[in-house]
């Protein structure tokens, strides 16, 4: 083991850089960083031990690094694990992102959900060990500074499962633009606009929760013509048999048993009453207009 970096790269990305804020800190990455906590329901969150010579070297943080010009914070955070834990894009799906903002660097970090199970490799100098460690056991470690502060939040980021369930016929019925005679493609629009919203993003400022931007689990429920319409992306479809409250209900109920939590989304009084005393919080039809929009 040693002290002394690795030779700079006469090759590297413009982006492998210092910069340095007028107070004379310093922070890797030009256009700034980022980082990924991989999460695991099993093995808990992938920790990387640091390599001596790096910056605050012998203390466990997580994989990430700068980020290439123009490149998007989740995109730079997959490569960055990549590289130098093994981690393979298909194996984790982003979920939260929580931003640090230091005005002149911007330092991203990435939570994902591990989807299938894989071995982290390291795949450069950067790291002493890799390892996965127990959520209740990384506070015991030596953190990098940073990851430290960060934890307290980041640690209720980890525990979160916030779903989100649509009141498909309700949403719909909300605007009067003709959807009475075309019920299926009306339903098939809000399916992919919802896509497009799982793809960008919620606030976590919208949702009451800590966090950035969350990229939630979606489920729509419809019923009678509506039904049919295929999944898109991220967003699941269930065609209610009988009545598409009482299956919004149920979903809403088994989704609170499983420690989930859960937002409907209805402007119905008496189904927001129900969701509601299964524990579900609900959101009127115009707050997800507004945010499809």
């Amino acid at each position: 083991m040693t002290h002394v970096p690795p030779p700079l790269d006469p090759n590297r990305d413009p982006g492998d850089a210092w910069v340095e804020a007028p107070t004379g800190e310093r922070y890797w990455g030009r256009f700034g960083a980022a980082g990924l906590l991989a999460v695991d329901d099993e093995r808990g969150v992938l920790m990387q031990h640091r390599a001596l010579w790096s910056h605050h070297g012998g203390t466990w943080g997580i994989p990430g690094g700068a980020l290439h010009e123009g490149e998007r914070a989740i995109q730079g955070a997959l490569r960055e694990a990549g590289e130098e834990a093994g981690v393979p894009a298909d194996a984790v799906r982003p979920y939260a992102t929580i931003v640090l903002d230091r005005g002149v660097w911007i330092y991203t970090t990435v939570l994902a959900r591990v989807t299938r199970s894989f071995t982290p490799v390291a795949g450069d100098a950067e790291s002493l060990d890799l390892s996965w460690v127990p959520i209740p056991e990384v506070a015991q470690l030596t953190l990098h500074p940073a990851f430290a502060s960060a934890w307290p939040v980041l640690s209720t980021l980890v525990a979160a499962r916030p779903v989100l369930i649509v009141d498909g016929a309700n949403v719909v019925g909300s605007v009067p633009d003709g959807w009475w005679h075309h019920r299926r493609l009306a339903a098939a629009d809000l399916v992919t606009r919802l896509a497009a919203l799982a793809r960008t993003g919620i606030s976590g400022r919208d949702l009451s929760l800590p966090g950035s931007r969350w990229f939630l689990d979606t489920t729509v429920v419809l019923e009678g013509k509506a039904r049919g319409v295929a999944p898109e992306g991220s967003v699941s479809v269930i065609d209610a048999d009988g009545s598409g409250d009482d299956s919004i209900v149920a979903l809403a109920a088994e989704f609170v048993r499983t420690g989930a939590t859960v937002t409907v989304v209805t402007s119905d009084t008496s189904l927001a009453r129900r969701v509601g005393e299964e524990g579900a919080t609900v959101r009127g039809s115009g707050w997800l207009l507004s945010l499809m929009d």
